[in-house]
């Protein structure tokens, strides 16, 4: 704005983009209380020819085309004094004279400074345009909206050339008639009664969507959107309905798209099951999408070992491809369009292509099969016949690719779908398989890494289970759900010295590789422990402080690599049982107690001292001795077995005891029995079971003597073992159990403290056993040439299946073992 009441000469300023009156589009100015104009913008001056300079300062009164009316203005000031605004026609005059007509807004008013005033705007009002007849039969002729006028009675009386095209009945059979009469498919009776829903109420009716059929393209589904609304005359009486349609169709097949594709994500891969994941994709396709789907994957993504498919930068295909049917759909039951079944080697590729087609990636179209080509009779002669009989008149195939990884091919076919696939199709097929194939490429990977934990954890269980004349022993295994993961549950039957025989039970919290790699460590490290003759006590120490180590944190720089091989913890159970003595000896941190079947049936669990699970540290570890009646049952077992659903491991042992209690007729039957009647389908945990049956050693097995601590009673001692050990038929070891005795008795003597006491077992092996007070254990030497001595405890290692040395509470035991011929 560029003025000043007191009506400057000097020429106006223009006025920038952010001047307060600036308006762009309407003509404004600013008039004081008095009716002096004190502000015009460039609006106003293009609107009525004056300048700023020739208006600012003077009174508006001259603008205006018509006679002065000073209670009309003092009521419109008063108006705009009370806070509101007021608008108006008023003829004004132009520069050169002529009368104008503006639609006129007076603002509330407003102060500047001390002045009262009041913004005008003002448009010109420019005439009405009057539609010629011929202009607009025009018009609604040739709208790209479909236009029709039903009469009262919903007939047709006037229509449009766009809707006759849509239709594709022409307007000569339409006029008179009623659209139910017409066209009976296209959900007629529901748009005749909202039609008359309009006609009673008088409520216009808009954007109505439907699916149907038309004659202009019978072959295509076409989605049309209308919207109806009453012709009223003048009298305001209601003389019919109009009603416009629109063809949606692009717009209802990408909504259609989006929906299928959301759905799928629901209902196609449900189940980290590469098989199951394909049938889902065939099962969704049909009817929706096709009539006849086949799923045929590449045998390395159905094989648990290797890679499982082809990388796409692998280099060149192989010629032929190797598949597998792994999914199968129609509409016709037992699909009897299928050449190949689910599981059978198929080679199935579209004709004119060949294995490049899972490396380019594309999706094959073919509009229109046809069974009579060469290609298909010479290439597929069986799917030829099968085109032919069935009627599949429309093919897509595509590639299933998943992280640059070839998986496989998704055919679809139509028969009795009459619509030939279109390329709007393609893209829902591809999007279909896409995400199917990300869902088995997850599925197959999971699969291989659960299939390379379970064979890890198998592999280091157990392969055979020998507890030797004082033990029989059957065991039971069973890996978690594959959605729970492979655990850590392991067992094992270690035979140790003097016929005695140890049996351990443990539990790896967490799952996957990680678990089963962790119990493989703490098995090895179990039958090491037992190697060195530790009593059920020590061993679970030595192990708690492996643990220990184990969970120890790691440096930052190894933070990626502790997360992914943490140690939880773990709970163990370890038994040592002497068949001489008949008794048991056992220690558990964190463990199940064990449970115990006599030969008349009575169970019990043996109150052990809990101890705290390995890893906590800090807490000793009690050995508990129970002494057990020939041919009982002793189990051993992980919580995953007791602790079912209810989560109650008393009633879980109480049923345990009762299973084991019921006759069977071995030991590996009643182990199975039992394991399966707790736990009859997989669960979230593994799940192991040990039972031995015990048997004693009798004293025909057994011959023992005391040494007394001179040297001179070594002859008789190796004569008294030598006449024991030929009456046991063992003549063949006479020689070597003399050597034995002589070189194991004489060390006692010379080195250790009495009292000394010799005994033999015949077991599986023979063994022999030199017990002294003394805790100092032998040293195996080896001799210079020169030495006079040092050679015994070589010769018996040399002799002896194996050798070593324990300790008891009263001293040690050197002992050695012979095989038995």
């Amino acid at each position: 704005m560029d003025s000043a009441r007191n009506g400057s000469d000097e020429q106006p300023t223009p006025a920038g983009p952010r001047d307060l009156l600036d308006a762009s589009t309407d003509a404004a100015a600013v008039v004081a209380a008095d009716g002096v104009v004190i502000g015009w913008t460039r609006g106003a001056e293009e609107l009525l020819g004056h300048p700023a300079q020739e208006v600012v300062g003077g009174s508006a009164a001259r603008l205006l085309a018509m006679p002065g009316d000073p209670a009309r203005v003092a009521g419109v000031a008063d108006r705009c004094r009370a806070g509101m605004g007021w608008s108006g026609l008023i003829p004004v005059r132009h520069r050169d004279g002529r009368s104008l007509d503006v639609d006129l807004r007076v603002s509330a008013c407003f102060r500047i400074g001390e002045d009262e005033c009041f913004l005008l705007s003002a448009r010109e009002r420019r005439p009405q345009w009057t539609v010629g007849q011929s202009v607009l039969d025009g018009f609604l002729t040739r709208s790209p909206v479909g236009m029709a006028v039903m009469d009262t009675e919903l007939r047709y009386v006037w229509l449009n050339d766009t809707l006759e095209r849509f239709g594709g009945v022409p307007r000569e059979q339409r006029l008179g008639r009623r659209l139910s009469e017409l066209l009976p498919g296209l959900q007629a009776e529901t748009i005749e009664g909202l039609m008359r829903k309009v006609l009673t109420t008088g409520v216009p009716v808009t954007d109505y969507e439907y699916v149907g059929w038309s004659w202009a393209d019978p072959h295509r589904r076409h989605a049309y959107s209308t919207s109806f609304f009453p012709l009223v005359d003048a009298e305001d009486s209601v003389t019919g309905v109009c009603y416009m349609v629109l063809d949606v169709t692009e717009r209802w097949n990408a909504r259609q798209l989006l929906s299928m594709v959301n759905e799928a994500g629901t209902r196609i891969g449900t189940t980290l099951d590469v098989l199951r994941t394909a049938q889902e994709l065939a099962d969704f396709a049909v009817p929706r999408f096709a009539d006849f789907v086949v799923v045929d994957l590449l045998e390395p993504v159905l094989s648990t070992e290797g890679h499982g498919a082809w990388l796409t930068d692998a280099g060149p295909a192989p010629a032929t491809p190797r598949m597998r049917r792994a999914g199968l759909s129609s509409v016709r039951e037992g699909c009897p369009e299928a050449v190949a079944r689910v599981g059978e080697r198929v080679d199935f590729l579209p004709p004119s292509h060949d294995a490049r087609l899972f490396l380019d990636g594309e999706p094959i179209l073919i509009p229109v099969l046809d069974p009579s080509d060469d290609v298909w009779m010479a290439e597929q002669p069986a799917r030829a016949e099968s085109i032919r009989e069935f009627g599949l008149h429309s093919l897509i195939s595509v590639p299933m690719h998943a992280r640059n990884t070839a998986l496989g091919l998704t055919t679809f076919v139509r028969s009795l779908n009459p619509v030939s696939f279109q390329p709007d199709d393609v893209l829902l097929a591809r999007e279909l398989v896409a995400r199917a194939a990300l869902c088995v490429d997850n599925a197959r990977r999971y699969t291989r890494e659960h299939t390379a934990a379970v064979t890890l954890q198998r592999s280091l269980l157990p392969q055979a289970l020998t507890g030797g004349t004082a033990l029989e022993v059957a065991s039971f295994y069973q890996p978690a759900d594959p959605t729970g993961g492979v655990g850590g549950d392991w067992f094992d039957v270690i035979p140790l010295s003097g016929a005695r025989v140890a049996l351990v039970v443990g539990d790896v919290v967490g799952h996957g590789i990680t678990a089963a790699a962790t119990m493989g460590r703490l098995r090895t490290a179990v039958q090491t422990l037992a190697d060195m003759e530790m009593p059920p006590d020590e061993l679970l120490a030595h192990l708690d402080d492996l643990v220990l180590r184990l969970s120890e944190p790691k440096t930052d720089d190894d933070a990626a690599v502790q997360s992914a091989t943490a140690f939880l913890g773990a709970t163990c159970l370890y038994a040592v049982y002497d068949p001489v003595r008949r008794r048991c000896t056992m220690a558990r941190a964190g463990h199940p107690p064990p449970v115990v079947v006599t030969p008349d049936g009575q169970v019990s669990f043996p109150e052990l001292p809990a101890g705290p699970p390995l890893g906590l540290g800090g807490l000793a570890f009690e050995s508990a001795e129970i002494e057990l009646a020939e041919n009982s049952l002793l189990g051993l077992y992980t919580d995953g077995l007791v602790e079912n659903a209810d989560r109650d491991m008393e009633r879980g042992m109480v049923r345990l005891g009762d299973a084991l209690a019921r006759p069977a007729s071995d030991l590996t039957t009643l182990c199975t029995s039992a394991a399966r009647q707790l736990v009859p389908v997989p669960q979230p945990d593994d799940i192991a079971l040990l039972l031995a049956r015990t048997h004693g050693l009798g004293a025909d097995h057994v011959a023992s003597w005391d040494v007394p601590a001179d040297p001179a009673a070594v002859a008789d001692i190796r004569a008294r073992a030598t006449r024991r050990v030929e009456e046991w038929g063992l003549a063949d070891l006479a020689m070597t159990t003399e050597l034995i005795v002589s070189e194991l008795v004489t060390n006692a003597i010379r080195h250790a403290a009495p009292p000394i006491r010799l005994r033999l077992l015949r077991d599986a092996r023979l063994t022999c056993e030199v017990a002294d007070a003394s805790s100092t254990a032998p040293r195996l030497r080896h001799a210079r040439s020169m030495d006079e001595g040092g050679r015994g405890l070589f010769l018996v290692a040399q002799l002896t299946r194996r050798w070593g040395a324990r300790y008891t509470a009263d001293g040690k035991i050197i002992w050695a073992e012979q095989e038995i011929p």
